[in-house]
């Protein structure tokens, strides 16, 4: 059954709230998330110059496989990070996505016309910054590395601003990171990936339509879902495509809708909770009496029908991607040994590239975007934000980290190249951060009204 559209002059206070109520679980888990980055960044890099570099350079290169009959698959560690545990971060990527294109910001064609043509401006702007400098050099490859928000780390700066910072702003804030993780995952499937084994690639997108053909029929167990969604990220794996763009492929067939909508769901849980008597003996074991069993098993079934499959699995995914995944992904990824980084003329390019793209071309095209589309009349500034807002939103734009970071691996090889652009991110992502704090520090806290 598909979700009754509310009309807009009848929204109510429940309305806003599962409107907004997601977003802004979004933004805590984000901005709780970005210490645990922050101090495991620190982390792998003080294990990166240690007397522990070797040890932790083995383990990362350290080979872990799963055999089942004559199928084997081994990777190292290093590789089951960022090609296994980052899936499911794309994964969920991908329900954001489709969230927001559903029911978010980018749901309304006008609304979502700003921070699609905002992002697209502080994704292309950066991107032809660096491969300007690199054209013809040893770096060009990595010209989609400066191109990414790290939506963690820009929202925990903004937390850190308190009443200054409208809401508003951090809502158009997410939904340009999420634009441009959504750039990003384009631009690897595209640009990032190796020679095609079409066979694998048609067993994935094979299983794909599958997926999309059981949503169709309403079939919502997750362990369907899941059984599956492995068979694609292992064709994927096989293909070339990135293992990740499975992630955010998968996520796109799994169910939004519910069942039964918020009305139904009252009714009929106000009615199984007359089952439970104040009048009863308070001796009484709901554990012996069958009728109340009955009435909390069917509590749980409309439970689970009032919510979406997509809304259940983004609320449980969420604290392992924060907590867990991306943490992990920092500790192995961002441990840059510094005796190993390269700054001569040859290298110089590539981190000019990465600097000035981040900290200058993500805010010039971004505000630039911005200013054309309303200027232009194809969208308005969100109210309660000024220009000063945007101009420091578009700095902490700046932040890449871990999708830049993440491109970074894929189009370096070279250790020492690799060990240089991640450097260039960490420096560039740092100056963006301070840059974006110190701007967004000089709005009045009544800006927040």
């Amino acid at each position: 059954m598909a979700q009754p559209r509310t009309p807009a002059s009848h929204w109510s206070e429940t309305s806003l709230a599962r409107m907004f109520g997601p977003i802004q679980h979004f933004i805590t888990q984000s901005q709780s998330g970005a210490i645990m980055l922050f101090v495991m960044t620190l982390a792998a890099l003080g294990l990166a110059n240690s007397p522990l570099a070797g040890a932790y350079q083995a383990m990362l290169e350290l080979h872990v496989g799963v055999t089942i009959g004559p199928w084997e698959l081994e990777e190292s560690v290093l590789h089951w990070i960022n090609d296994g545990l980052m899936a499911i971060f794309f994964f969920v990527v991908g329900l954001e996505i489709k969230r927001e294109l559903l029911v978010g910001e980018l749901a309304n064609p006008r609304a979502a016309a700003l921070p699609i043509i905002a992002a697209t401006g502080g994704a292309l702007v950066p991107a032809g910054i660096y491969a300007l400098a690199n054209m013809g050099g040893a770096g060009a490859a990595g010209w989609g590395v400066p191109m990414a928000t790290d939506i963690a780390f820009a929202l925990g700066c903004l937390a850190l601003l308190g009443s200054r910072i409208p809401f508003a702003l951090k809502i158009f804030v997410t939904a340009v990171a999420i634009v441009d993780d959504l750039i990003a995952v384009l631009v690897i499937a595209i640009f990032y990936s190796a020679d095609l084994n079409m066979l694998a690639l048609g067993v994935g997108l094979a299983v794909l339509a599958l997926l999309a053909i059981f949503n169709w029929q309403g079939i919502r167990s997750p362990l369907v879902y899941s059984v599956l969604g492995v068979i694609v990220w292992l064709a994927f794996l096989e293909s070339g495509v990135h293992a990740t763009i499975a992630g955010v492929l998968i996520a796109l067939t799994i169910p939004a809708r519910y069942r039964i909508d918020g009305v139904t769901f009252r009714q009929r849980a106000h009615a199984l909770l007359h089952t439970f008597d104040p009048s009863d003996e308070p001796q009484a074991q709901m554990l012996t009496d069958d009728r109340q069993q009955h009435a909390v098993l069917a509590l749980e079934d409309l439970c689970e029908q009032v919510q979406a499959p997509l809304q259940k699995l983004e609320h449980q995914l969420q604290g392992w991607v924060t907590w867990l995944i991306m943490p992990v992904f920092a500790l192995a990824n961002a441990g840059i040994a510094l005796d190993s980084v390269r700054l001569d003329l040859e290298s110089l390019p590539m981190v000019l590239g990465v600097v000035v793209g981040l900290v200058l071309g993500k805010p010039i095209g971004l505000l630039g975007a911005t200013w054309l589309a309303v200027r232009s009349g194809v969208a308005v500034l969100p109210h309660g934000i000024t220009w000063g807002a945007m101009a420091g939103a578009g700095v902490l734009a700046g932040i890449g980290f871990t999708m830049s970071i993440f491109i970074a691996t894929l189009a370096f090889s070279a250790p020492d190249a690799l060990a240089t652009i991640k450097l260039a991110i960490l420096v560039a992502s740092l100056l963006a951060g301070t840059l974006g704090v110190l701007l967004l520090r000089r709005m009045p806290a009544q800006a927040a009204a």
